[in-house]
């Protein structure tokens, strides 16, 4: 046991850059996002180690309260979606919202077809017109695979 202190007392860099890259890999394999910040802290204090020659118990206790503060910081105060409020860019059809397209079979009974991003769509008017053939509609909402459109 001797000969892991003699290594952590004549490498401490390099013990704490092992470590923060094993928990990168577990992170990066997880993707939970609570690794990363050990990760980091602990890329920190292999680098304080080569200004702060103190015992492994004061790098662990740094390395420990570092970890505790960025993880509470970062899941208070980063977003927890990235992407921003706006529509998931993998959802077909909310994408579709606000975009125009053309009635492919005429409406009845207030149901008709349209083509719209390259694709033909059930569609249901929501305005109470019943659009025409070739006439130009915007998608308002959608709901399962049926489009709601209006009159553009």
């Amino acid at each position: 046991m001797t000969w892991l202190a003699d290594l952590y007392f004549t490498h401490p860099f390099w013990i704490w850059l092992a470590v923060g890259g094993v928990f990168l890999a577990v992170e990066i394999a997880t993707g939970t996002g609570w690794l990363l910040w050990s990760a980091a802290c602990a890329v920190v204090v292999a680098l304080l180690s080569l200004v702060l020659p103190v015992g492994p118990m004061v790098h662990l206790l740094i390395w420990a309260v570092l970890s505790i503060a960025t993880t509470l910081t970062a899941r208070r105060y980063l977003p927890r979606n990235i992407s921003g409020d706006g529509p998931d860019i993998n959802d077909n059809l909310a994408r579709l919202i606000g975009h125009q397209g053309d009635v492919v079979e005429a409406f009845r009974n207030g149901q008709g077809r349209v083509f719209v991003d390259g694709k033909e769509w059930a569609a249901v008017s929501t305005d109470g017109d019943a659009p025409k053939l070739d006439d130009k509609v915007q998608v308002i909402s959608a709901a399962g695979t049926i489009l709601q459109v209006k009159t553009a």
